[in-house]
């Protein structure tokens, strides 16, 4: 158990189901905030969140919770594609910059831009680690580490519940029957 202390973050239990499958068409009747189009900051209470958040994805982005480690199906994900945040629909992360860690969580060594992701040092757990959240709606994703892989020897050790991901052919066919529409 410390190691995984050690290697991300206190791991709560949860009842999350293990799914993938994304549908952005129900996040957007249910969740006003989530946008892949909107790329503006994000800023309700901890009260509205609750309101239009399932539980789990609630108690990791907003309470700064963790899943248990070896419960997303991301974590051993080799599909090809871009992972959004769950909660706004920020995009964080391409495919091809997730690896496989060992921790128990999905990895990345790198965001997809600057803005995507912000930084805040957290202390919890008698430890000393870098906090990342979603740069649009400053929700948790998890923590950061310098022993990640080159070419930037990060490990951003990023909760499963709270990330989307599309498929690469998804997306492009989505964009070309909008070009032709």
């Amino acid at each position: 158990m410390a190691m995984l202390l050690q290697q991300c973050t206190y791991s709560q239990p949860t009842n999350q189901q293990k799914s993938n499958k994304m549908d952005t068409s129900n996040k957007k009747q249910t969740n006003p905030a989530y946008s892949r189009d909107d790329h503006s900051p994000v800023n309700l209470s901890n009260e509205e969140w609750k309101k239009i958040l399932p539980k789990d994805v609630y108690e990791v982005a907003r309470q700064k919770g963790t899943e248990r480690a070896w419960t997303s199906p991301f974590e051993t994900s080799k599909e090809i594609g871009t992972y959004y945040c769950a909660v706004c629909g920020n995009a964080l992360f391409k495919s091809d910059t997730k690896f496989e860690s060992g921790c128990g969580w999905p990895s990345f060594y790198e965001p997809i831009s600057k803005t995507s992701i912000i930084y805040e040092e957290d202390k919890s757990y008698g430890m000393t680690r870098t906090e990342v959240m979603c740069g649009r709606c400053k929700s948790h994703l998890g923590h950061v580490f310098n022993d990640g892989p080159p070419p930037t020897g990060l490990r951003y050790c990023i909760n499963g519940v709270v990330l989307d991901f599309e498929k690469a052919k998804d997306a492009e066919k989505k964009y070309n029957a909008e070009k032709k529409g």
